[in-house]
């Protein structure tokens, strides 16, 4: 099979102008083309008006062998379009084992004895525990941990998933409590329970991760068979929406069960059971839960999201390695999703390949800063996404439709260790939380200590006047925004920064500065604050059996790069299972 890229057609192009591309691009008769399909579809907006689209396939030939020829003795022939399909088989460790090597990694391999190799193929080695070891331990189920206990389940060693949540259908009641009843549940909330933050979210599953060709693949190819679109496998921007992954989750914690795996909904982590020995060396033994019991378990990975601070306290406490991280605060600005298509799109605005039109902008500030969008959800909006009684916090949102008025994105200011010393002098690597908690605090009392959000007109904002009513772009967060001033709800080097940015980002989407868009405070938890630091074998520096992973440890950034980390945290544990004798590799 041949990979044809940069195969460029109009936007309106009829049913048969792709197979045409395909055969004018290999030269070949059309009858010499047995089939064909699409790996990946993007657009090419420079022009408005003339929109592309460009297209990647995969296409199977009677002609394969004349074309590779040819194209190694004319090395520009193709200009490097042509190629063999790569290989996208979810293999982590892919290294050839010798005749007569038993086979113990937990690697995708199938033994072919008599010829003495192994043949990597599309399926999960199974490992067999020793009869004594404990069960892996899995701490959170968002996407991270989904994908480290589904892992361990397809390599059969039956982890134990501990969700300080409920179930993902409960948990929408008790999210929907906050925003429709102004009643938060803090163990029950957008960030808390089966499936994550990113289960209220725009279903993003896009990543500028390095290794997508395998690990994405495996995470993408998982949600399709828990019921995700096949597009994900191949449009640019995949994206699912909240409601389609309510029902995803579901099945994939089906499968985990079926597989021997175990979760518990309800079950917070308070504490950690570490040994030391005689030379200082630490190592887990198991976890105490809130209601006072113990789990023993030799191997636990740390799924957290970046908004678990009591763990991230109490990891601290037991002398887990941590260490502050730079992350970014802000506000959520709202647009008519219309004006957004309109600026990207031209007179193609609405055509139903495009959906609703996106955008990714940054600025760099005169005091040295740096502005730029973040999580921008098209036509969808902006919700509560407290977790901490008396504190305010937005994120954004989209339904797979994408068909809200508003267009929504935060709007966010890097910030570094060092600008939370005016919080926490103590030089903590907890210190970004105690920035994180002050500016929540200060959006509660400004949206009226009922987890209302401040808001502003963004033509007030940049006039630094307080907003008295709202104009033609109405706010979606609900509680409900309370209009203001926002000088005061981040720091002024950070309103500074975004008042600078705002007229700069009018400059590439004509209208972005409009003075009736709504800018809604704040925006903290755009990544975690901390980073758990780990080695190359995957755990805690300091603490044997302890594997930090996803985006609370500080090692993703949204759904695509969470469940890859939580892949590799689930090989992590199986190759340190083997390698202490706890399990090993089963060929099949």
């Amino acid at each position: 099979m041949l990979r044809l890229t940069d195969l460029k057609l109009p936007l309106d192009h009829d049913e048969a102008a792709l197979p045409a591309a395909i055969v004018a691009r290999l030269g070949i008769d059309a009858a010499e083309l047995a089939g064909f399909a699409i790996a990946k579809r993007s657009y090419d907006a420079r022009k408005r008006g003339a929109i592309v689209l460009i297209y990647a396939v995969d296409v199977e030939t009677t002609r394969e062998a004349d074309i590779l020829q040819r194209l190694q003795m004319d090395e520009e022939a193709a200009d490097g379009k042509i190629a063999p399909t790569p290989d996208t088989t979810y293999k982590p460790v892919a290294q050839p084992l010798q005749a007569g090597t038993p086979v113990r990694v937990p690697l995708s391999v199938a033994s072919e004895e008599a010829r003495g190799v192994a043949t990597v193929v599309e399926k999960t080695v199974q490992v067999s525990p020793h009869p004594a070891a404990l069960r892996p331990l899995v701490i959170g189920m968002g996407p991270c941990g989904l994908f480290a206990g589904l892992i361990l389940a397809q390599m059969g060693l039956r982890p134990i998933i501990l969700e300080r949540g409920k179930n993902v259908r409960e948990r929408t009641v008790d999210t929907f409590g906050l925003w429709r009843k102004k009643i938060l549940n803090p163990e029950s909330n957008v960030q808390f329970g089966e499936g994550g933050a990113g289960t209220f979210s725009d279903g993003k599953l896009y990543s500028q991760i390095s290794d997508k060709r395998h690990y994405g693949r495996k995470v993408l190819t998982e949600f399709v068979k828990a019921g995700a679109p096949e597009e994900i496998l191949y449009v640019s921007k995949p994206h699912i929406g909240t409601f389609r992954l309510v029902s995803m989750v579901e099945n994939m914690r089906a499968d985990i069960e079926a597989l021997g795996g175990e979760i518990r909904f309800s079950h917070r982590v308070d504490d950690l059971l570490v040994e030391t020995d005689a030379t200082g060396a630490r190592k887990v033994r198991g976890v105490v839960l809130a209601d006072g019991g113990q789990i023993r378990a030799d191997h636990v990975v740390m799924a957290l999201g970046h908004s678990a601070r009591d763990t991230f306290f109490m990891l601290h406490e037991r002398g887990v390695f941590l260490e502050a991280k730079p992350f970014s605060i802000g506000f959520r600005i709202e647009h008519p999703q219309s004006l957004i298509d309109r600026a990207r799109f031209g007179p193609q605005a609405g055509h139903p390949i495009l959906g609703a039109a996106d955008y990714k902008l940054v600025h760099h500030c005169r005091n040295g800063r740096s502005v730029y969008s973040f999580c921008m959800c098209p036509g969808g909006t902006v919700v509560a996404a407290a977790s901490e009684p008396g504190r305010v916090v937005t994120n954004g949102m989209s339904q797979y439709s994408r068909n809200e008025r508003n267009a929504n994105a935060a709007i966010v200011v890097g910030i570094a260790p060092e600008d939370y010393a005016e919080f926490d002098p103590s030089g903590s690597p907890l210190a970004g939380i105690a920035l994180q908690r002050h500016w929540e605090e200060q959006a509660f009392r400004q949206g009226g200590e009922d987890y209302s959000a401040p808001g502003q007109l963004v033509g007030d904002f940049l006039r630094k006047r307080a907003s008295r009513e709202f104009g033609a772009v109405l706010p979606s967060y609900t509680p409900g925004v309370t209009l203001g001033d926002l000088s005061s709800a981040l720091p002024r080097y950070a309103v500074d920064a975004i008042r600078e940015a705002l007229p700069a980002f009018d400059r590439q989407i004509k209208g972005f500065a409009m003075d009736d868009a709504i800018l809604t405070g704040v925006e903290t938890r755009t990544s975690s604050p901390v980073r758990m630091t780990r080695g190359a074998d995957g755990q805690s520096l300091n603490t044997r059996g302890l594997f930090p992973a996803g985006e609370g440890a500080g090692y993703a950034g949204g759904i695509l790069s969470a469940g890859v980390d939580g892949i590799k945290a689930a090989e992590a544990v199986a190759m340190q299972m083997i390698a202490e004798g706890t399990a090993r590799a089963v060929p099949f």
